[in-house]
């Protein structure tokens, strides 16, 4: 899973928040063909061939590990070029990992969210360990406007990191999160 751009460009005086200017190659999603679904904040992961993976970014300078897959070519600005790697049984680091595949009902191939009570502090709120697969949470999003997102994003009953668009028939997608637009979760 490469990392996703973000549906509006990136204030270039501050790279945390977003401008009102679609990023070109996400047009897609104000024209209507994009899918709105719920944002999981954890750790990304992927069930390849039925084995458990986690993402690793691979920082300049930096040993790509034995094994690793590739998720995209090297970020030309940062750098960074995400992987996946499998998770190990034995190593204490994929412990929480594992714990969430355990209780997986269907070990599905495709990418996931690691979220629970051992994860980025939890902001999902979640009791024990889960692997939520990208994209199962769809949401009822009208307004895609700048100002209809940033007001969707900052109602206090949503509780959420923010919307991840697909793409109805292409697999492209893209982002935005509370963040971006200065929002506190």
């Amino acid at each position: 899973m490469k990392k996703i751009s973000t549906l509006y460009k990136k204030d270039e005086n501050d790279l945390s928040k977003v401008i009102n200017e679609v990023n070109p190659e996400n047009q897609w999603v104000i024209d209507g063909q994009g899918i709105a679904t719920r944002k999981f904040d954890g750790t990304a992961c992927a069930i390849i061939n039925g084995d458990l993976y986690k993402r690793y970014d691979v920082k300049k300078g930096k040993q790509i590990p034995e094994g690793a897959i590739s998720c995209q070519d090297p970020d030309e600005k940062s750098g960074h070029h995400p992987h996946w790697i499998k998770c190990l049984r034995e190593n204490p680091a994929d412990k929480w990992h594992f714990v969430a595949f355990d209780v997986l009902q269907e070990k599905n191939d495709g990418t996931y969210e690691l979220c629970g009570d051992k994860c980025q502090g939890n902001p999902e709120k979640i009791n024990g360990m889960v692997l939520v697969p990208h994209g199962c949470k769809k949401l009822e999003v009208i307004d895609l406007s700048f100002e209809g997102l940033k007001e969707y994003l900052s109602n206090k009953d949503l509780d959420i990191e923010g919307i991840v668009f697909h793409h109805k028939t292409d697999g492209r997608m893209c982002k935005i999160r509370k963040c971006d637009f200065g929002i506190k979760r």
